[in-house]
């Protein structure tokens, strides 16, 4: 670790000394002390050095891409970036110029973020969902949350790994490992579980390698690696966000999501995101113009009725225990104010699920591939052929894709099946809500919360609870009602200012 540390300074004092010549920053106040921290500092803070002229986009972006350079590819090897944008420093000095003209677009000026390798950008950068067989002409367009953040002013830093096809190659795989990128690695312990799909985002920004990246998730892909990677994670009401220009697992429940190491963080790319997409129906009822940085206060929790399970009725082991994070966490919600309501939840009948996501891909997924060209496949057959001639170095399996394009279930059957069980999960999370005069529903990372709030299209926010035995990050998760963000991401920071729990990873080899 100490030579990695003396190879990332070295690169540091080079950056400094190449930034600091020959540009309009030649006579600013940045120095080795202020670029040191750059890896972890929030929006706010890269903002406010801008701002004072103590940084530019420019340098920012060059640290990180040393950064990525010295811990990703090399060193201990996290595997979290599959693609960097070869445009950003261009992008970068464009925005310092209007910046030094007095154009600021907003708190997102001039800072990086990463995305998912299944959001389409148009620009040399590829969108492969992880898999080799969807190299070749990139995407014409960008998707609609691309636009947003670069209309935001936002710098696209690059594309980061993920669990190939959103997990749905083969069950069974390693989390975050997929044809194109190789296996991501948690940041914290290298063996340690990374969770998928939206492995790589969660982990570059634990990692430092950017202040934000966006995932995507159908269930848990946005929760889960948020929880084991330690870094704040919301996956937003269906229909929030627009899923145009994004490989579909299926519509009826996918959704992009932000994924950074603030909860205000998140609420400053909620604002740039939100919007109304004429290509995406789901969006045309979501609330507009909402600033989801107003509600963010340490005393949010006070006085609210804030819900938790402590038994699951309809799984084999229902009574739940409680690990030392969780309790530790409803202390802290207690001592900011908040009244505790344990409650017993019944979770609804499942039984037809997965086929509906399953048939769901398989009808959506050609339609998203006929909106690209140039590309080795066109058809899910052929992505299976594709993939028996070339199996990747690891010789994984693909029984899943295969299933998937046996089923005969149509799309038409599918949303109807779906559409019950959205329904029967809607109903038990109001219900609950309802009954018990409650805010919130609060869980540890249990999985059936997260699998329920998915299931539902209901929003929810993993928020970093501390560190197990392991040295691996725990989780606590805020979920509630229908376009409940603004009070979840409220309820999310009042806990997080008072826990203060997460912590910077240690690239540790077990």
């Amino acid at each position: 670790m100490k030579d990695v540390l003396k190879s990332r300074m070295t690169v540091l004092a080079q950056i400094i000394l190449l930034s600091a010549t020959g540009s309009a920053f030649a006579d600013s106040k940045a120095t080795a002390s202020a670029t040191q921290t750059l890896e972890y500092a929030s929006v706010s803070e890269l903002a406010e050095r801008m701002e004072r002229n103590e940084l530019t986009s420019v340098i920012l972006v060059e640290y990180l891409q040393a950064r990525i350079d010295t811990l990703d590819k090399q060193g201990p090897m996290i595997n979290a970036i599959i693609e960097l944008n070869p445009h950003a420093i261009d992008i970068a000095t464009a925005l310092d110029q209007e910046r030094q003209d007095g154009n600021v677009r907003g708190p997102l000026h001039g800072i990086p973020v990463l995305l998912k390798d299944n959001i389409d950008t148009a620009d040399p950068m590829q969108t492969s969902a992880g898999s080799l067989a969807m190299v070749g002409q990139p995407a014409a367009n960008d998707a609609f949350v691309v636009k947003q953040l670069r209309d935001a002013g936002a710098i696209i830093l690059g594309k980061t790994n993920m669990s190939e096809w959103a997990y749905t190659r083969e069950l069974g795989l390693p989390h975050g490992w997929s044809g194109r990128g190789g296996q991501g690695k948690n940041p914290h312990v290298l063996s340690g579980e990374i969770c998928g799909s939206s492995s790589g985002s969660a982990a570059g920004v634990a990692a430092g390698f950017a202040p934000l990246a966006i995932g995507t998730e159908t269930n848990g892909s946005i929760t889960c690696p948020a929880s084991a990677n330690g870094v704040v994670g919301v996956k937003p009401t269906l229909g929030l966000f627009s899923r145009s220009g994004i490989v579909p697992i299926t519509r009826l429940q996918d959704t992009p999501g932000t994924l950074t190491r603030t909860v205000r963080d998140a609420a400053l790319m909620f604002n740039a995101l939100q919007g109304v997409d004429a290509m995406d129906a789901a969006t045309s009822d979501a609330p507009m113009g909402v600033d989801y940085t107003t509600l963010l206060a340490t005393d949010a929790l006070k006085g609210k009725r804030i819900g938790y399970p402590t038994e699951y009725v309809g799984t084999n082991g229902s009574v739940l225990r409680p690990g030392f994070e969780f309790l530790m966490a409803l202390a802290t919600l207690e001592e900011q104010g908040a009244t505790l309501v344990p409650l017993k939840v019944q979770l609804p009948d499942i039984d037809g699920y997965f086929n509906t996501l399953m048939a769901g891909m398989k009808h959506e997924l050609p339609e998203y591939l006929a909106s690209r060209s140039g590309l080795p496949i066109q058809t899910l057959q052929q992505l299976i052929d594709f993939n028996e001639l070339n199996p990747g170095a690891e010789g994984y399996g693909q029984q899943m894709l295969k299933n998937i394009n046996e089923l005969d279930m149509t799309h038409a059957q599918a949303t109807e099946l779906f559409g019950t069980l959205n329904a029967s999960f809607k109903a038990a999370i109001d219900e609950q809500l309802a009954e018990h005069n409650l805010d919130a529903l609060f869980a540890d990372a249990d999985g059936y919360s997260q699998f329920s709030a998915a299931v539902a299209g209901y929003p929810g926010i993993t928020v970093p609870s501390g560190m197990n035995s392991d040295e691996l990050p725990t989780s606590v998760f805020f979920f509630g009602a229908r376009w409940s963000e603004p009070q979840l991401l409220a309820l999310a920071y009042s806990y997080e200012q008072a826990s203060l729990e997460r912590q910077n990873p240690a690239f540790k080899e077990q």
